[in-house]
C-alpha cells in the first residue's frame, strides 16, 4: 500500500494546503460509494489515484510519516482526498494509525473514515482524536450520521445536491473562526444539528474554513453530491 503528499493542492475547495492520497485498498467494502459515485472515481484525480493503487507514485508508510513528521508546527492539513484509513477493507491498522498520529502531534491534519464503526475500530478512531488527529466518520445518510453521533465523535454526511443552492449569497470566510458567526445550522428535519459544508455555497475554502478540523462539535457537516457520480450519491443519500 503506498501514500502520496501534494504538498500544496490545486483544489479549489481544499485551498492551497497539503493534501494526501492513499492506494485504493485501504477503502472499506462497507462503503457503498465505492465504485458507485466515489469523488476519487472523477477524472483527472481518478489518474492521479490509481497511480498511488499501482505503486507508481507515492511513498511507503514510513517515508510518509516522516514527511508529515517534517511539516511546519501547526500546518492544516487533509489527510485522504481519496482513500482511507490504514489497513486494507474495513479493520483499521491500529499500529499504522498511531503511527500516523504520533507524525502529526503539533500540527491540524483532519481526515475522514467510512471504515465501520466496530469496537476496536471506535477506539482508535477516539484515540486517535483526543490525541489531535481528527476523523470525522462519514455517513451514507442523514439517519445514518444520526446513528454515528451517537459515539460523541465528529459526524460528516453526504445529502442530496438539491442541497447545494440553499445559498443565501456568497460570504468569504477570513479566517478559520469566522464560521462560528457566519454560518448557521440548516433545518433538515433531524434531531441533530446539520451544517453545509461551506466551500458547497460560500466562496471560501478548506483552507479558511477548518470546519472539519474540529474535534469537539455538536452538529454534523454535509455535503452534497457532485461530479460525475452526484446521481448515485444522491440515491445512496436518500437511503
Amino acid at each position: 500500500m503506498y501514500y502520496h503528499m501534494t504538498i500544496k493542492s490545486s483544489n479549489d475547495k481544499t485551498g492551497a494546503i497539503p493534501v494526501t492520497s492513499t492506494s485504493a485498498e485501504s477503502c472499506p467494502d462497507a462503503c457503498p460509494l465505492k465504485g458507485a459515485g466515489c469523488y476519487g472515481d472523477n477524472f483527472p484525480l481518478s489518474l492521479h489515484w490509481q497511480k498511488v493503487t499501482n505503486n507508481e507514485r507515492g511513498l511507503s508508510f514510513d517515508a510518509f510519516c516522516d514527511v508529515i513528521t517534517s511539516l511546519p508546527d501547526d500546518t492544516f492539513w487533509r489527510h485522504n482526498q481519496v482513500g482511507d484509513l490504514p489497513g486494507k477493507g474495513n479493520r483499521i491498522n491500529t499500529a499504522q494509525l498511531s503511527q500516523l498520529v504520533k507524525a502529526n502531534q503539533g500540527k491540524r491534519g483532519f481526515t475522514y473514515t467510512h471504515k465501520p464503526p466496530t469496537k476496536t475500530n471506535l477506539k482508535a478512531i477516539r484515540q486517535a482524536n483526543q490525541d489531535g488527529f481528527t476523523i470525522n466518520l462519514s455517513a451514507n445518510s442523514i439517519d445514518h450520521a444520526d446513528t454515528l453521533m451517537e459515539y460523541a465523535l465528529p459526524v460528516v454526511t453526504i445529502v442530496d445536491s438539491a442541497y447545494a443552492r440553499k445559498s443565501k449569497g456568497k460570504v468569504w470566510l477570513e479566517t478559520r473562526a469566522e464560521w462560528k458567526t457566519r454560518i448557521a445550522p440548516l433545518d433538515f428535519g433531524t434531531k441533530n444539528k446539520i451544517v453545509l459544508c461551506p466551500a458547497t455555497n460560500q466562496d471560501t475554502d478548506c483552507a479558511h474554513c477548518g470546519l472539519c478540523q474540529h474535534f469537539r462539535r455538536d452538529y454534523m457537516v454535509a455535503f452534497p453530491g457532485h461530479g460525475g457520480g452526484t446521481k448515485k450519491v444522491n440515491l445512496i443519500a436518500k437511503g
